[in-house]
């Protein structure tokens, strides 16, 4: 498993990189209403990318990872899916809802599978 500080600068890389080609193509993703929902997508993954960060740096600054974290991460993806057409907001918080559901789920998951081990030895 990566360390807090590796997963941190990948996502933090991963961030710039995707924000970069979501400013790059701006004007065609706004050309469609399939090209706008894609915006909504990839702005999504800004929101995950974010959420990555922040929750790392939280780690290592021995801060508790809570609701601030989510907040402002969605509030960065919203602001980023602004820029390149208004329903991709729409659909980008949707998109960001359902992949937060996901990392829950898979967090929820991962922390029994640490506990069980803990408990076995």
């Amino acid at each position: 498993m990566a360390s807090a500080g590796r997963s941190m600068l990948y996502s933090l890389l991963l961030f710039a990189i995707i924000l970069s080609l979501l400013e790059m193509y701006r004007e065609k993703l706004a050309s469609s209403e399939l090209l706008t929902i894609l915006g909504g997508f990839v702005s999504s993954l800004l929101f995950l990318m974010m959420l990555t960060f922040i929750g790392n740096y939280q780690e290592l600054s021995g801060m508790k990872t809570g609701w601030g974290a989510v907040v402002l991460a969605e509030i960065v993806a919203l602001i980023a899916a602004s820029t390149v057409h208004r329903v991709c907001i729409t659909t980008c918080f949707l998109f960001s809802a359902g992949l937060l559901y996901e990392v829950d789920k898979l967090s929820g998951m991962m922390l029994a599978k640490s506990e069980s081990r803990a408990k076995r030895y």
